[in-house]
């Protein structure tokens, strides 16, 4: 067996990541075809598209009419994304949404879990209750409540949360990936030798993958 490593930075407040975790999935599902041997070994990494988002976090929509420029261009940009998610197959509700969530918490959840296995459930849960169920991902309860879902013990990550264990390695990370020059995401290392940028196609992913296998 042979592993491919991805790494991916992103934050489970952006619809665009959220996109492109389904045409990774898309892209890895087409290398299994081709290659049976192949094994990914997936690791989520952090990048604030906000950080001076409040702790409590903020109201969603008009922060996103100041950041954007008025109802209308928002209106045209979320058009646009939910188009772009459907065909993702992502039903976006963006009208649930109350708050824009600070997600240094479940970034730290997500680093969490990455110390003894793989996050792509919980990253799964974090964008769902966002995007499609308009939670608010930067409260401790759901937090704990999509934590043990995904098997992890409530009582444990309770005490991890109200801790400040790896607050400052996960800034650390998310500052490791803009002095690598990431100044927007999802962005997607593959081996450590091949980046792409943004929701690409599963076609482009996969072309990725498997140079990145040709020179591993």
């Amino acid at each position: 067996m042979s592993e491919i490593m991805i790494d991916i930075v992103s934050d489970v407040v952006c619809p665009w990541c959220f996109i492109g975790k389904r045409q990774l999935e898309r892209a890895l599902a087409k290398l299994r075809v081709e290659r049976s041997d192949i094994v990914p070994r997936i690791r989520w990494l952090p990048y604030f598209l906000n950080p001076d988002t409040p702790v409590e976090g903020e109201p969603y929509r008009p922060f996103l009419e100041r950041k954007f420029g008025g109802p209308e261009k928002l209106a045209q940009i979320q058009a646009q994304v939910a188009k772009a998610g459907r065909a993702a197959g992502i039903d976006f509700a963006f009208e649930r949404i109350e708050i824009r969530a600070n997600t240094l918490r479940a970034h730290r959840l997500i680093h969490h879990a990455q110390k003894t296995g793989d996050a792509g459930e919980l990253v799964e849960r974090l964008f769902a209750a966002h995007f499609l169920d308009g939670e608010d991902i930067g409260n401790v309860p759901l937090l704990l409540r999509l934590a043990g879902e995904c098997g992890q013990d409530e009582s444990a990550i309770r005490a991890y949360l109200a801790s400040g264990e790896d607050e400052e390695e996960v800034r650390a990370q998310a500052e490791r990936g803009q002095r690598m020059g990431i100044t927007g995401v999802p962005f997607s290392i593959f081996n450590g030798r091949y980046g792409l940028g943004g929701a690409q196609p599963p076609e482009v992913l996969l072309d990725a993958m498997r140079q990145s296998l040709m020179t591993h």
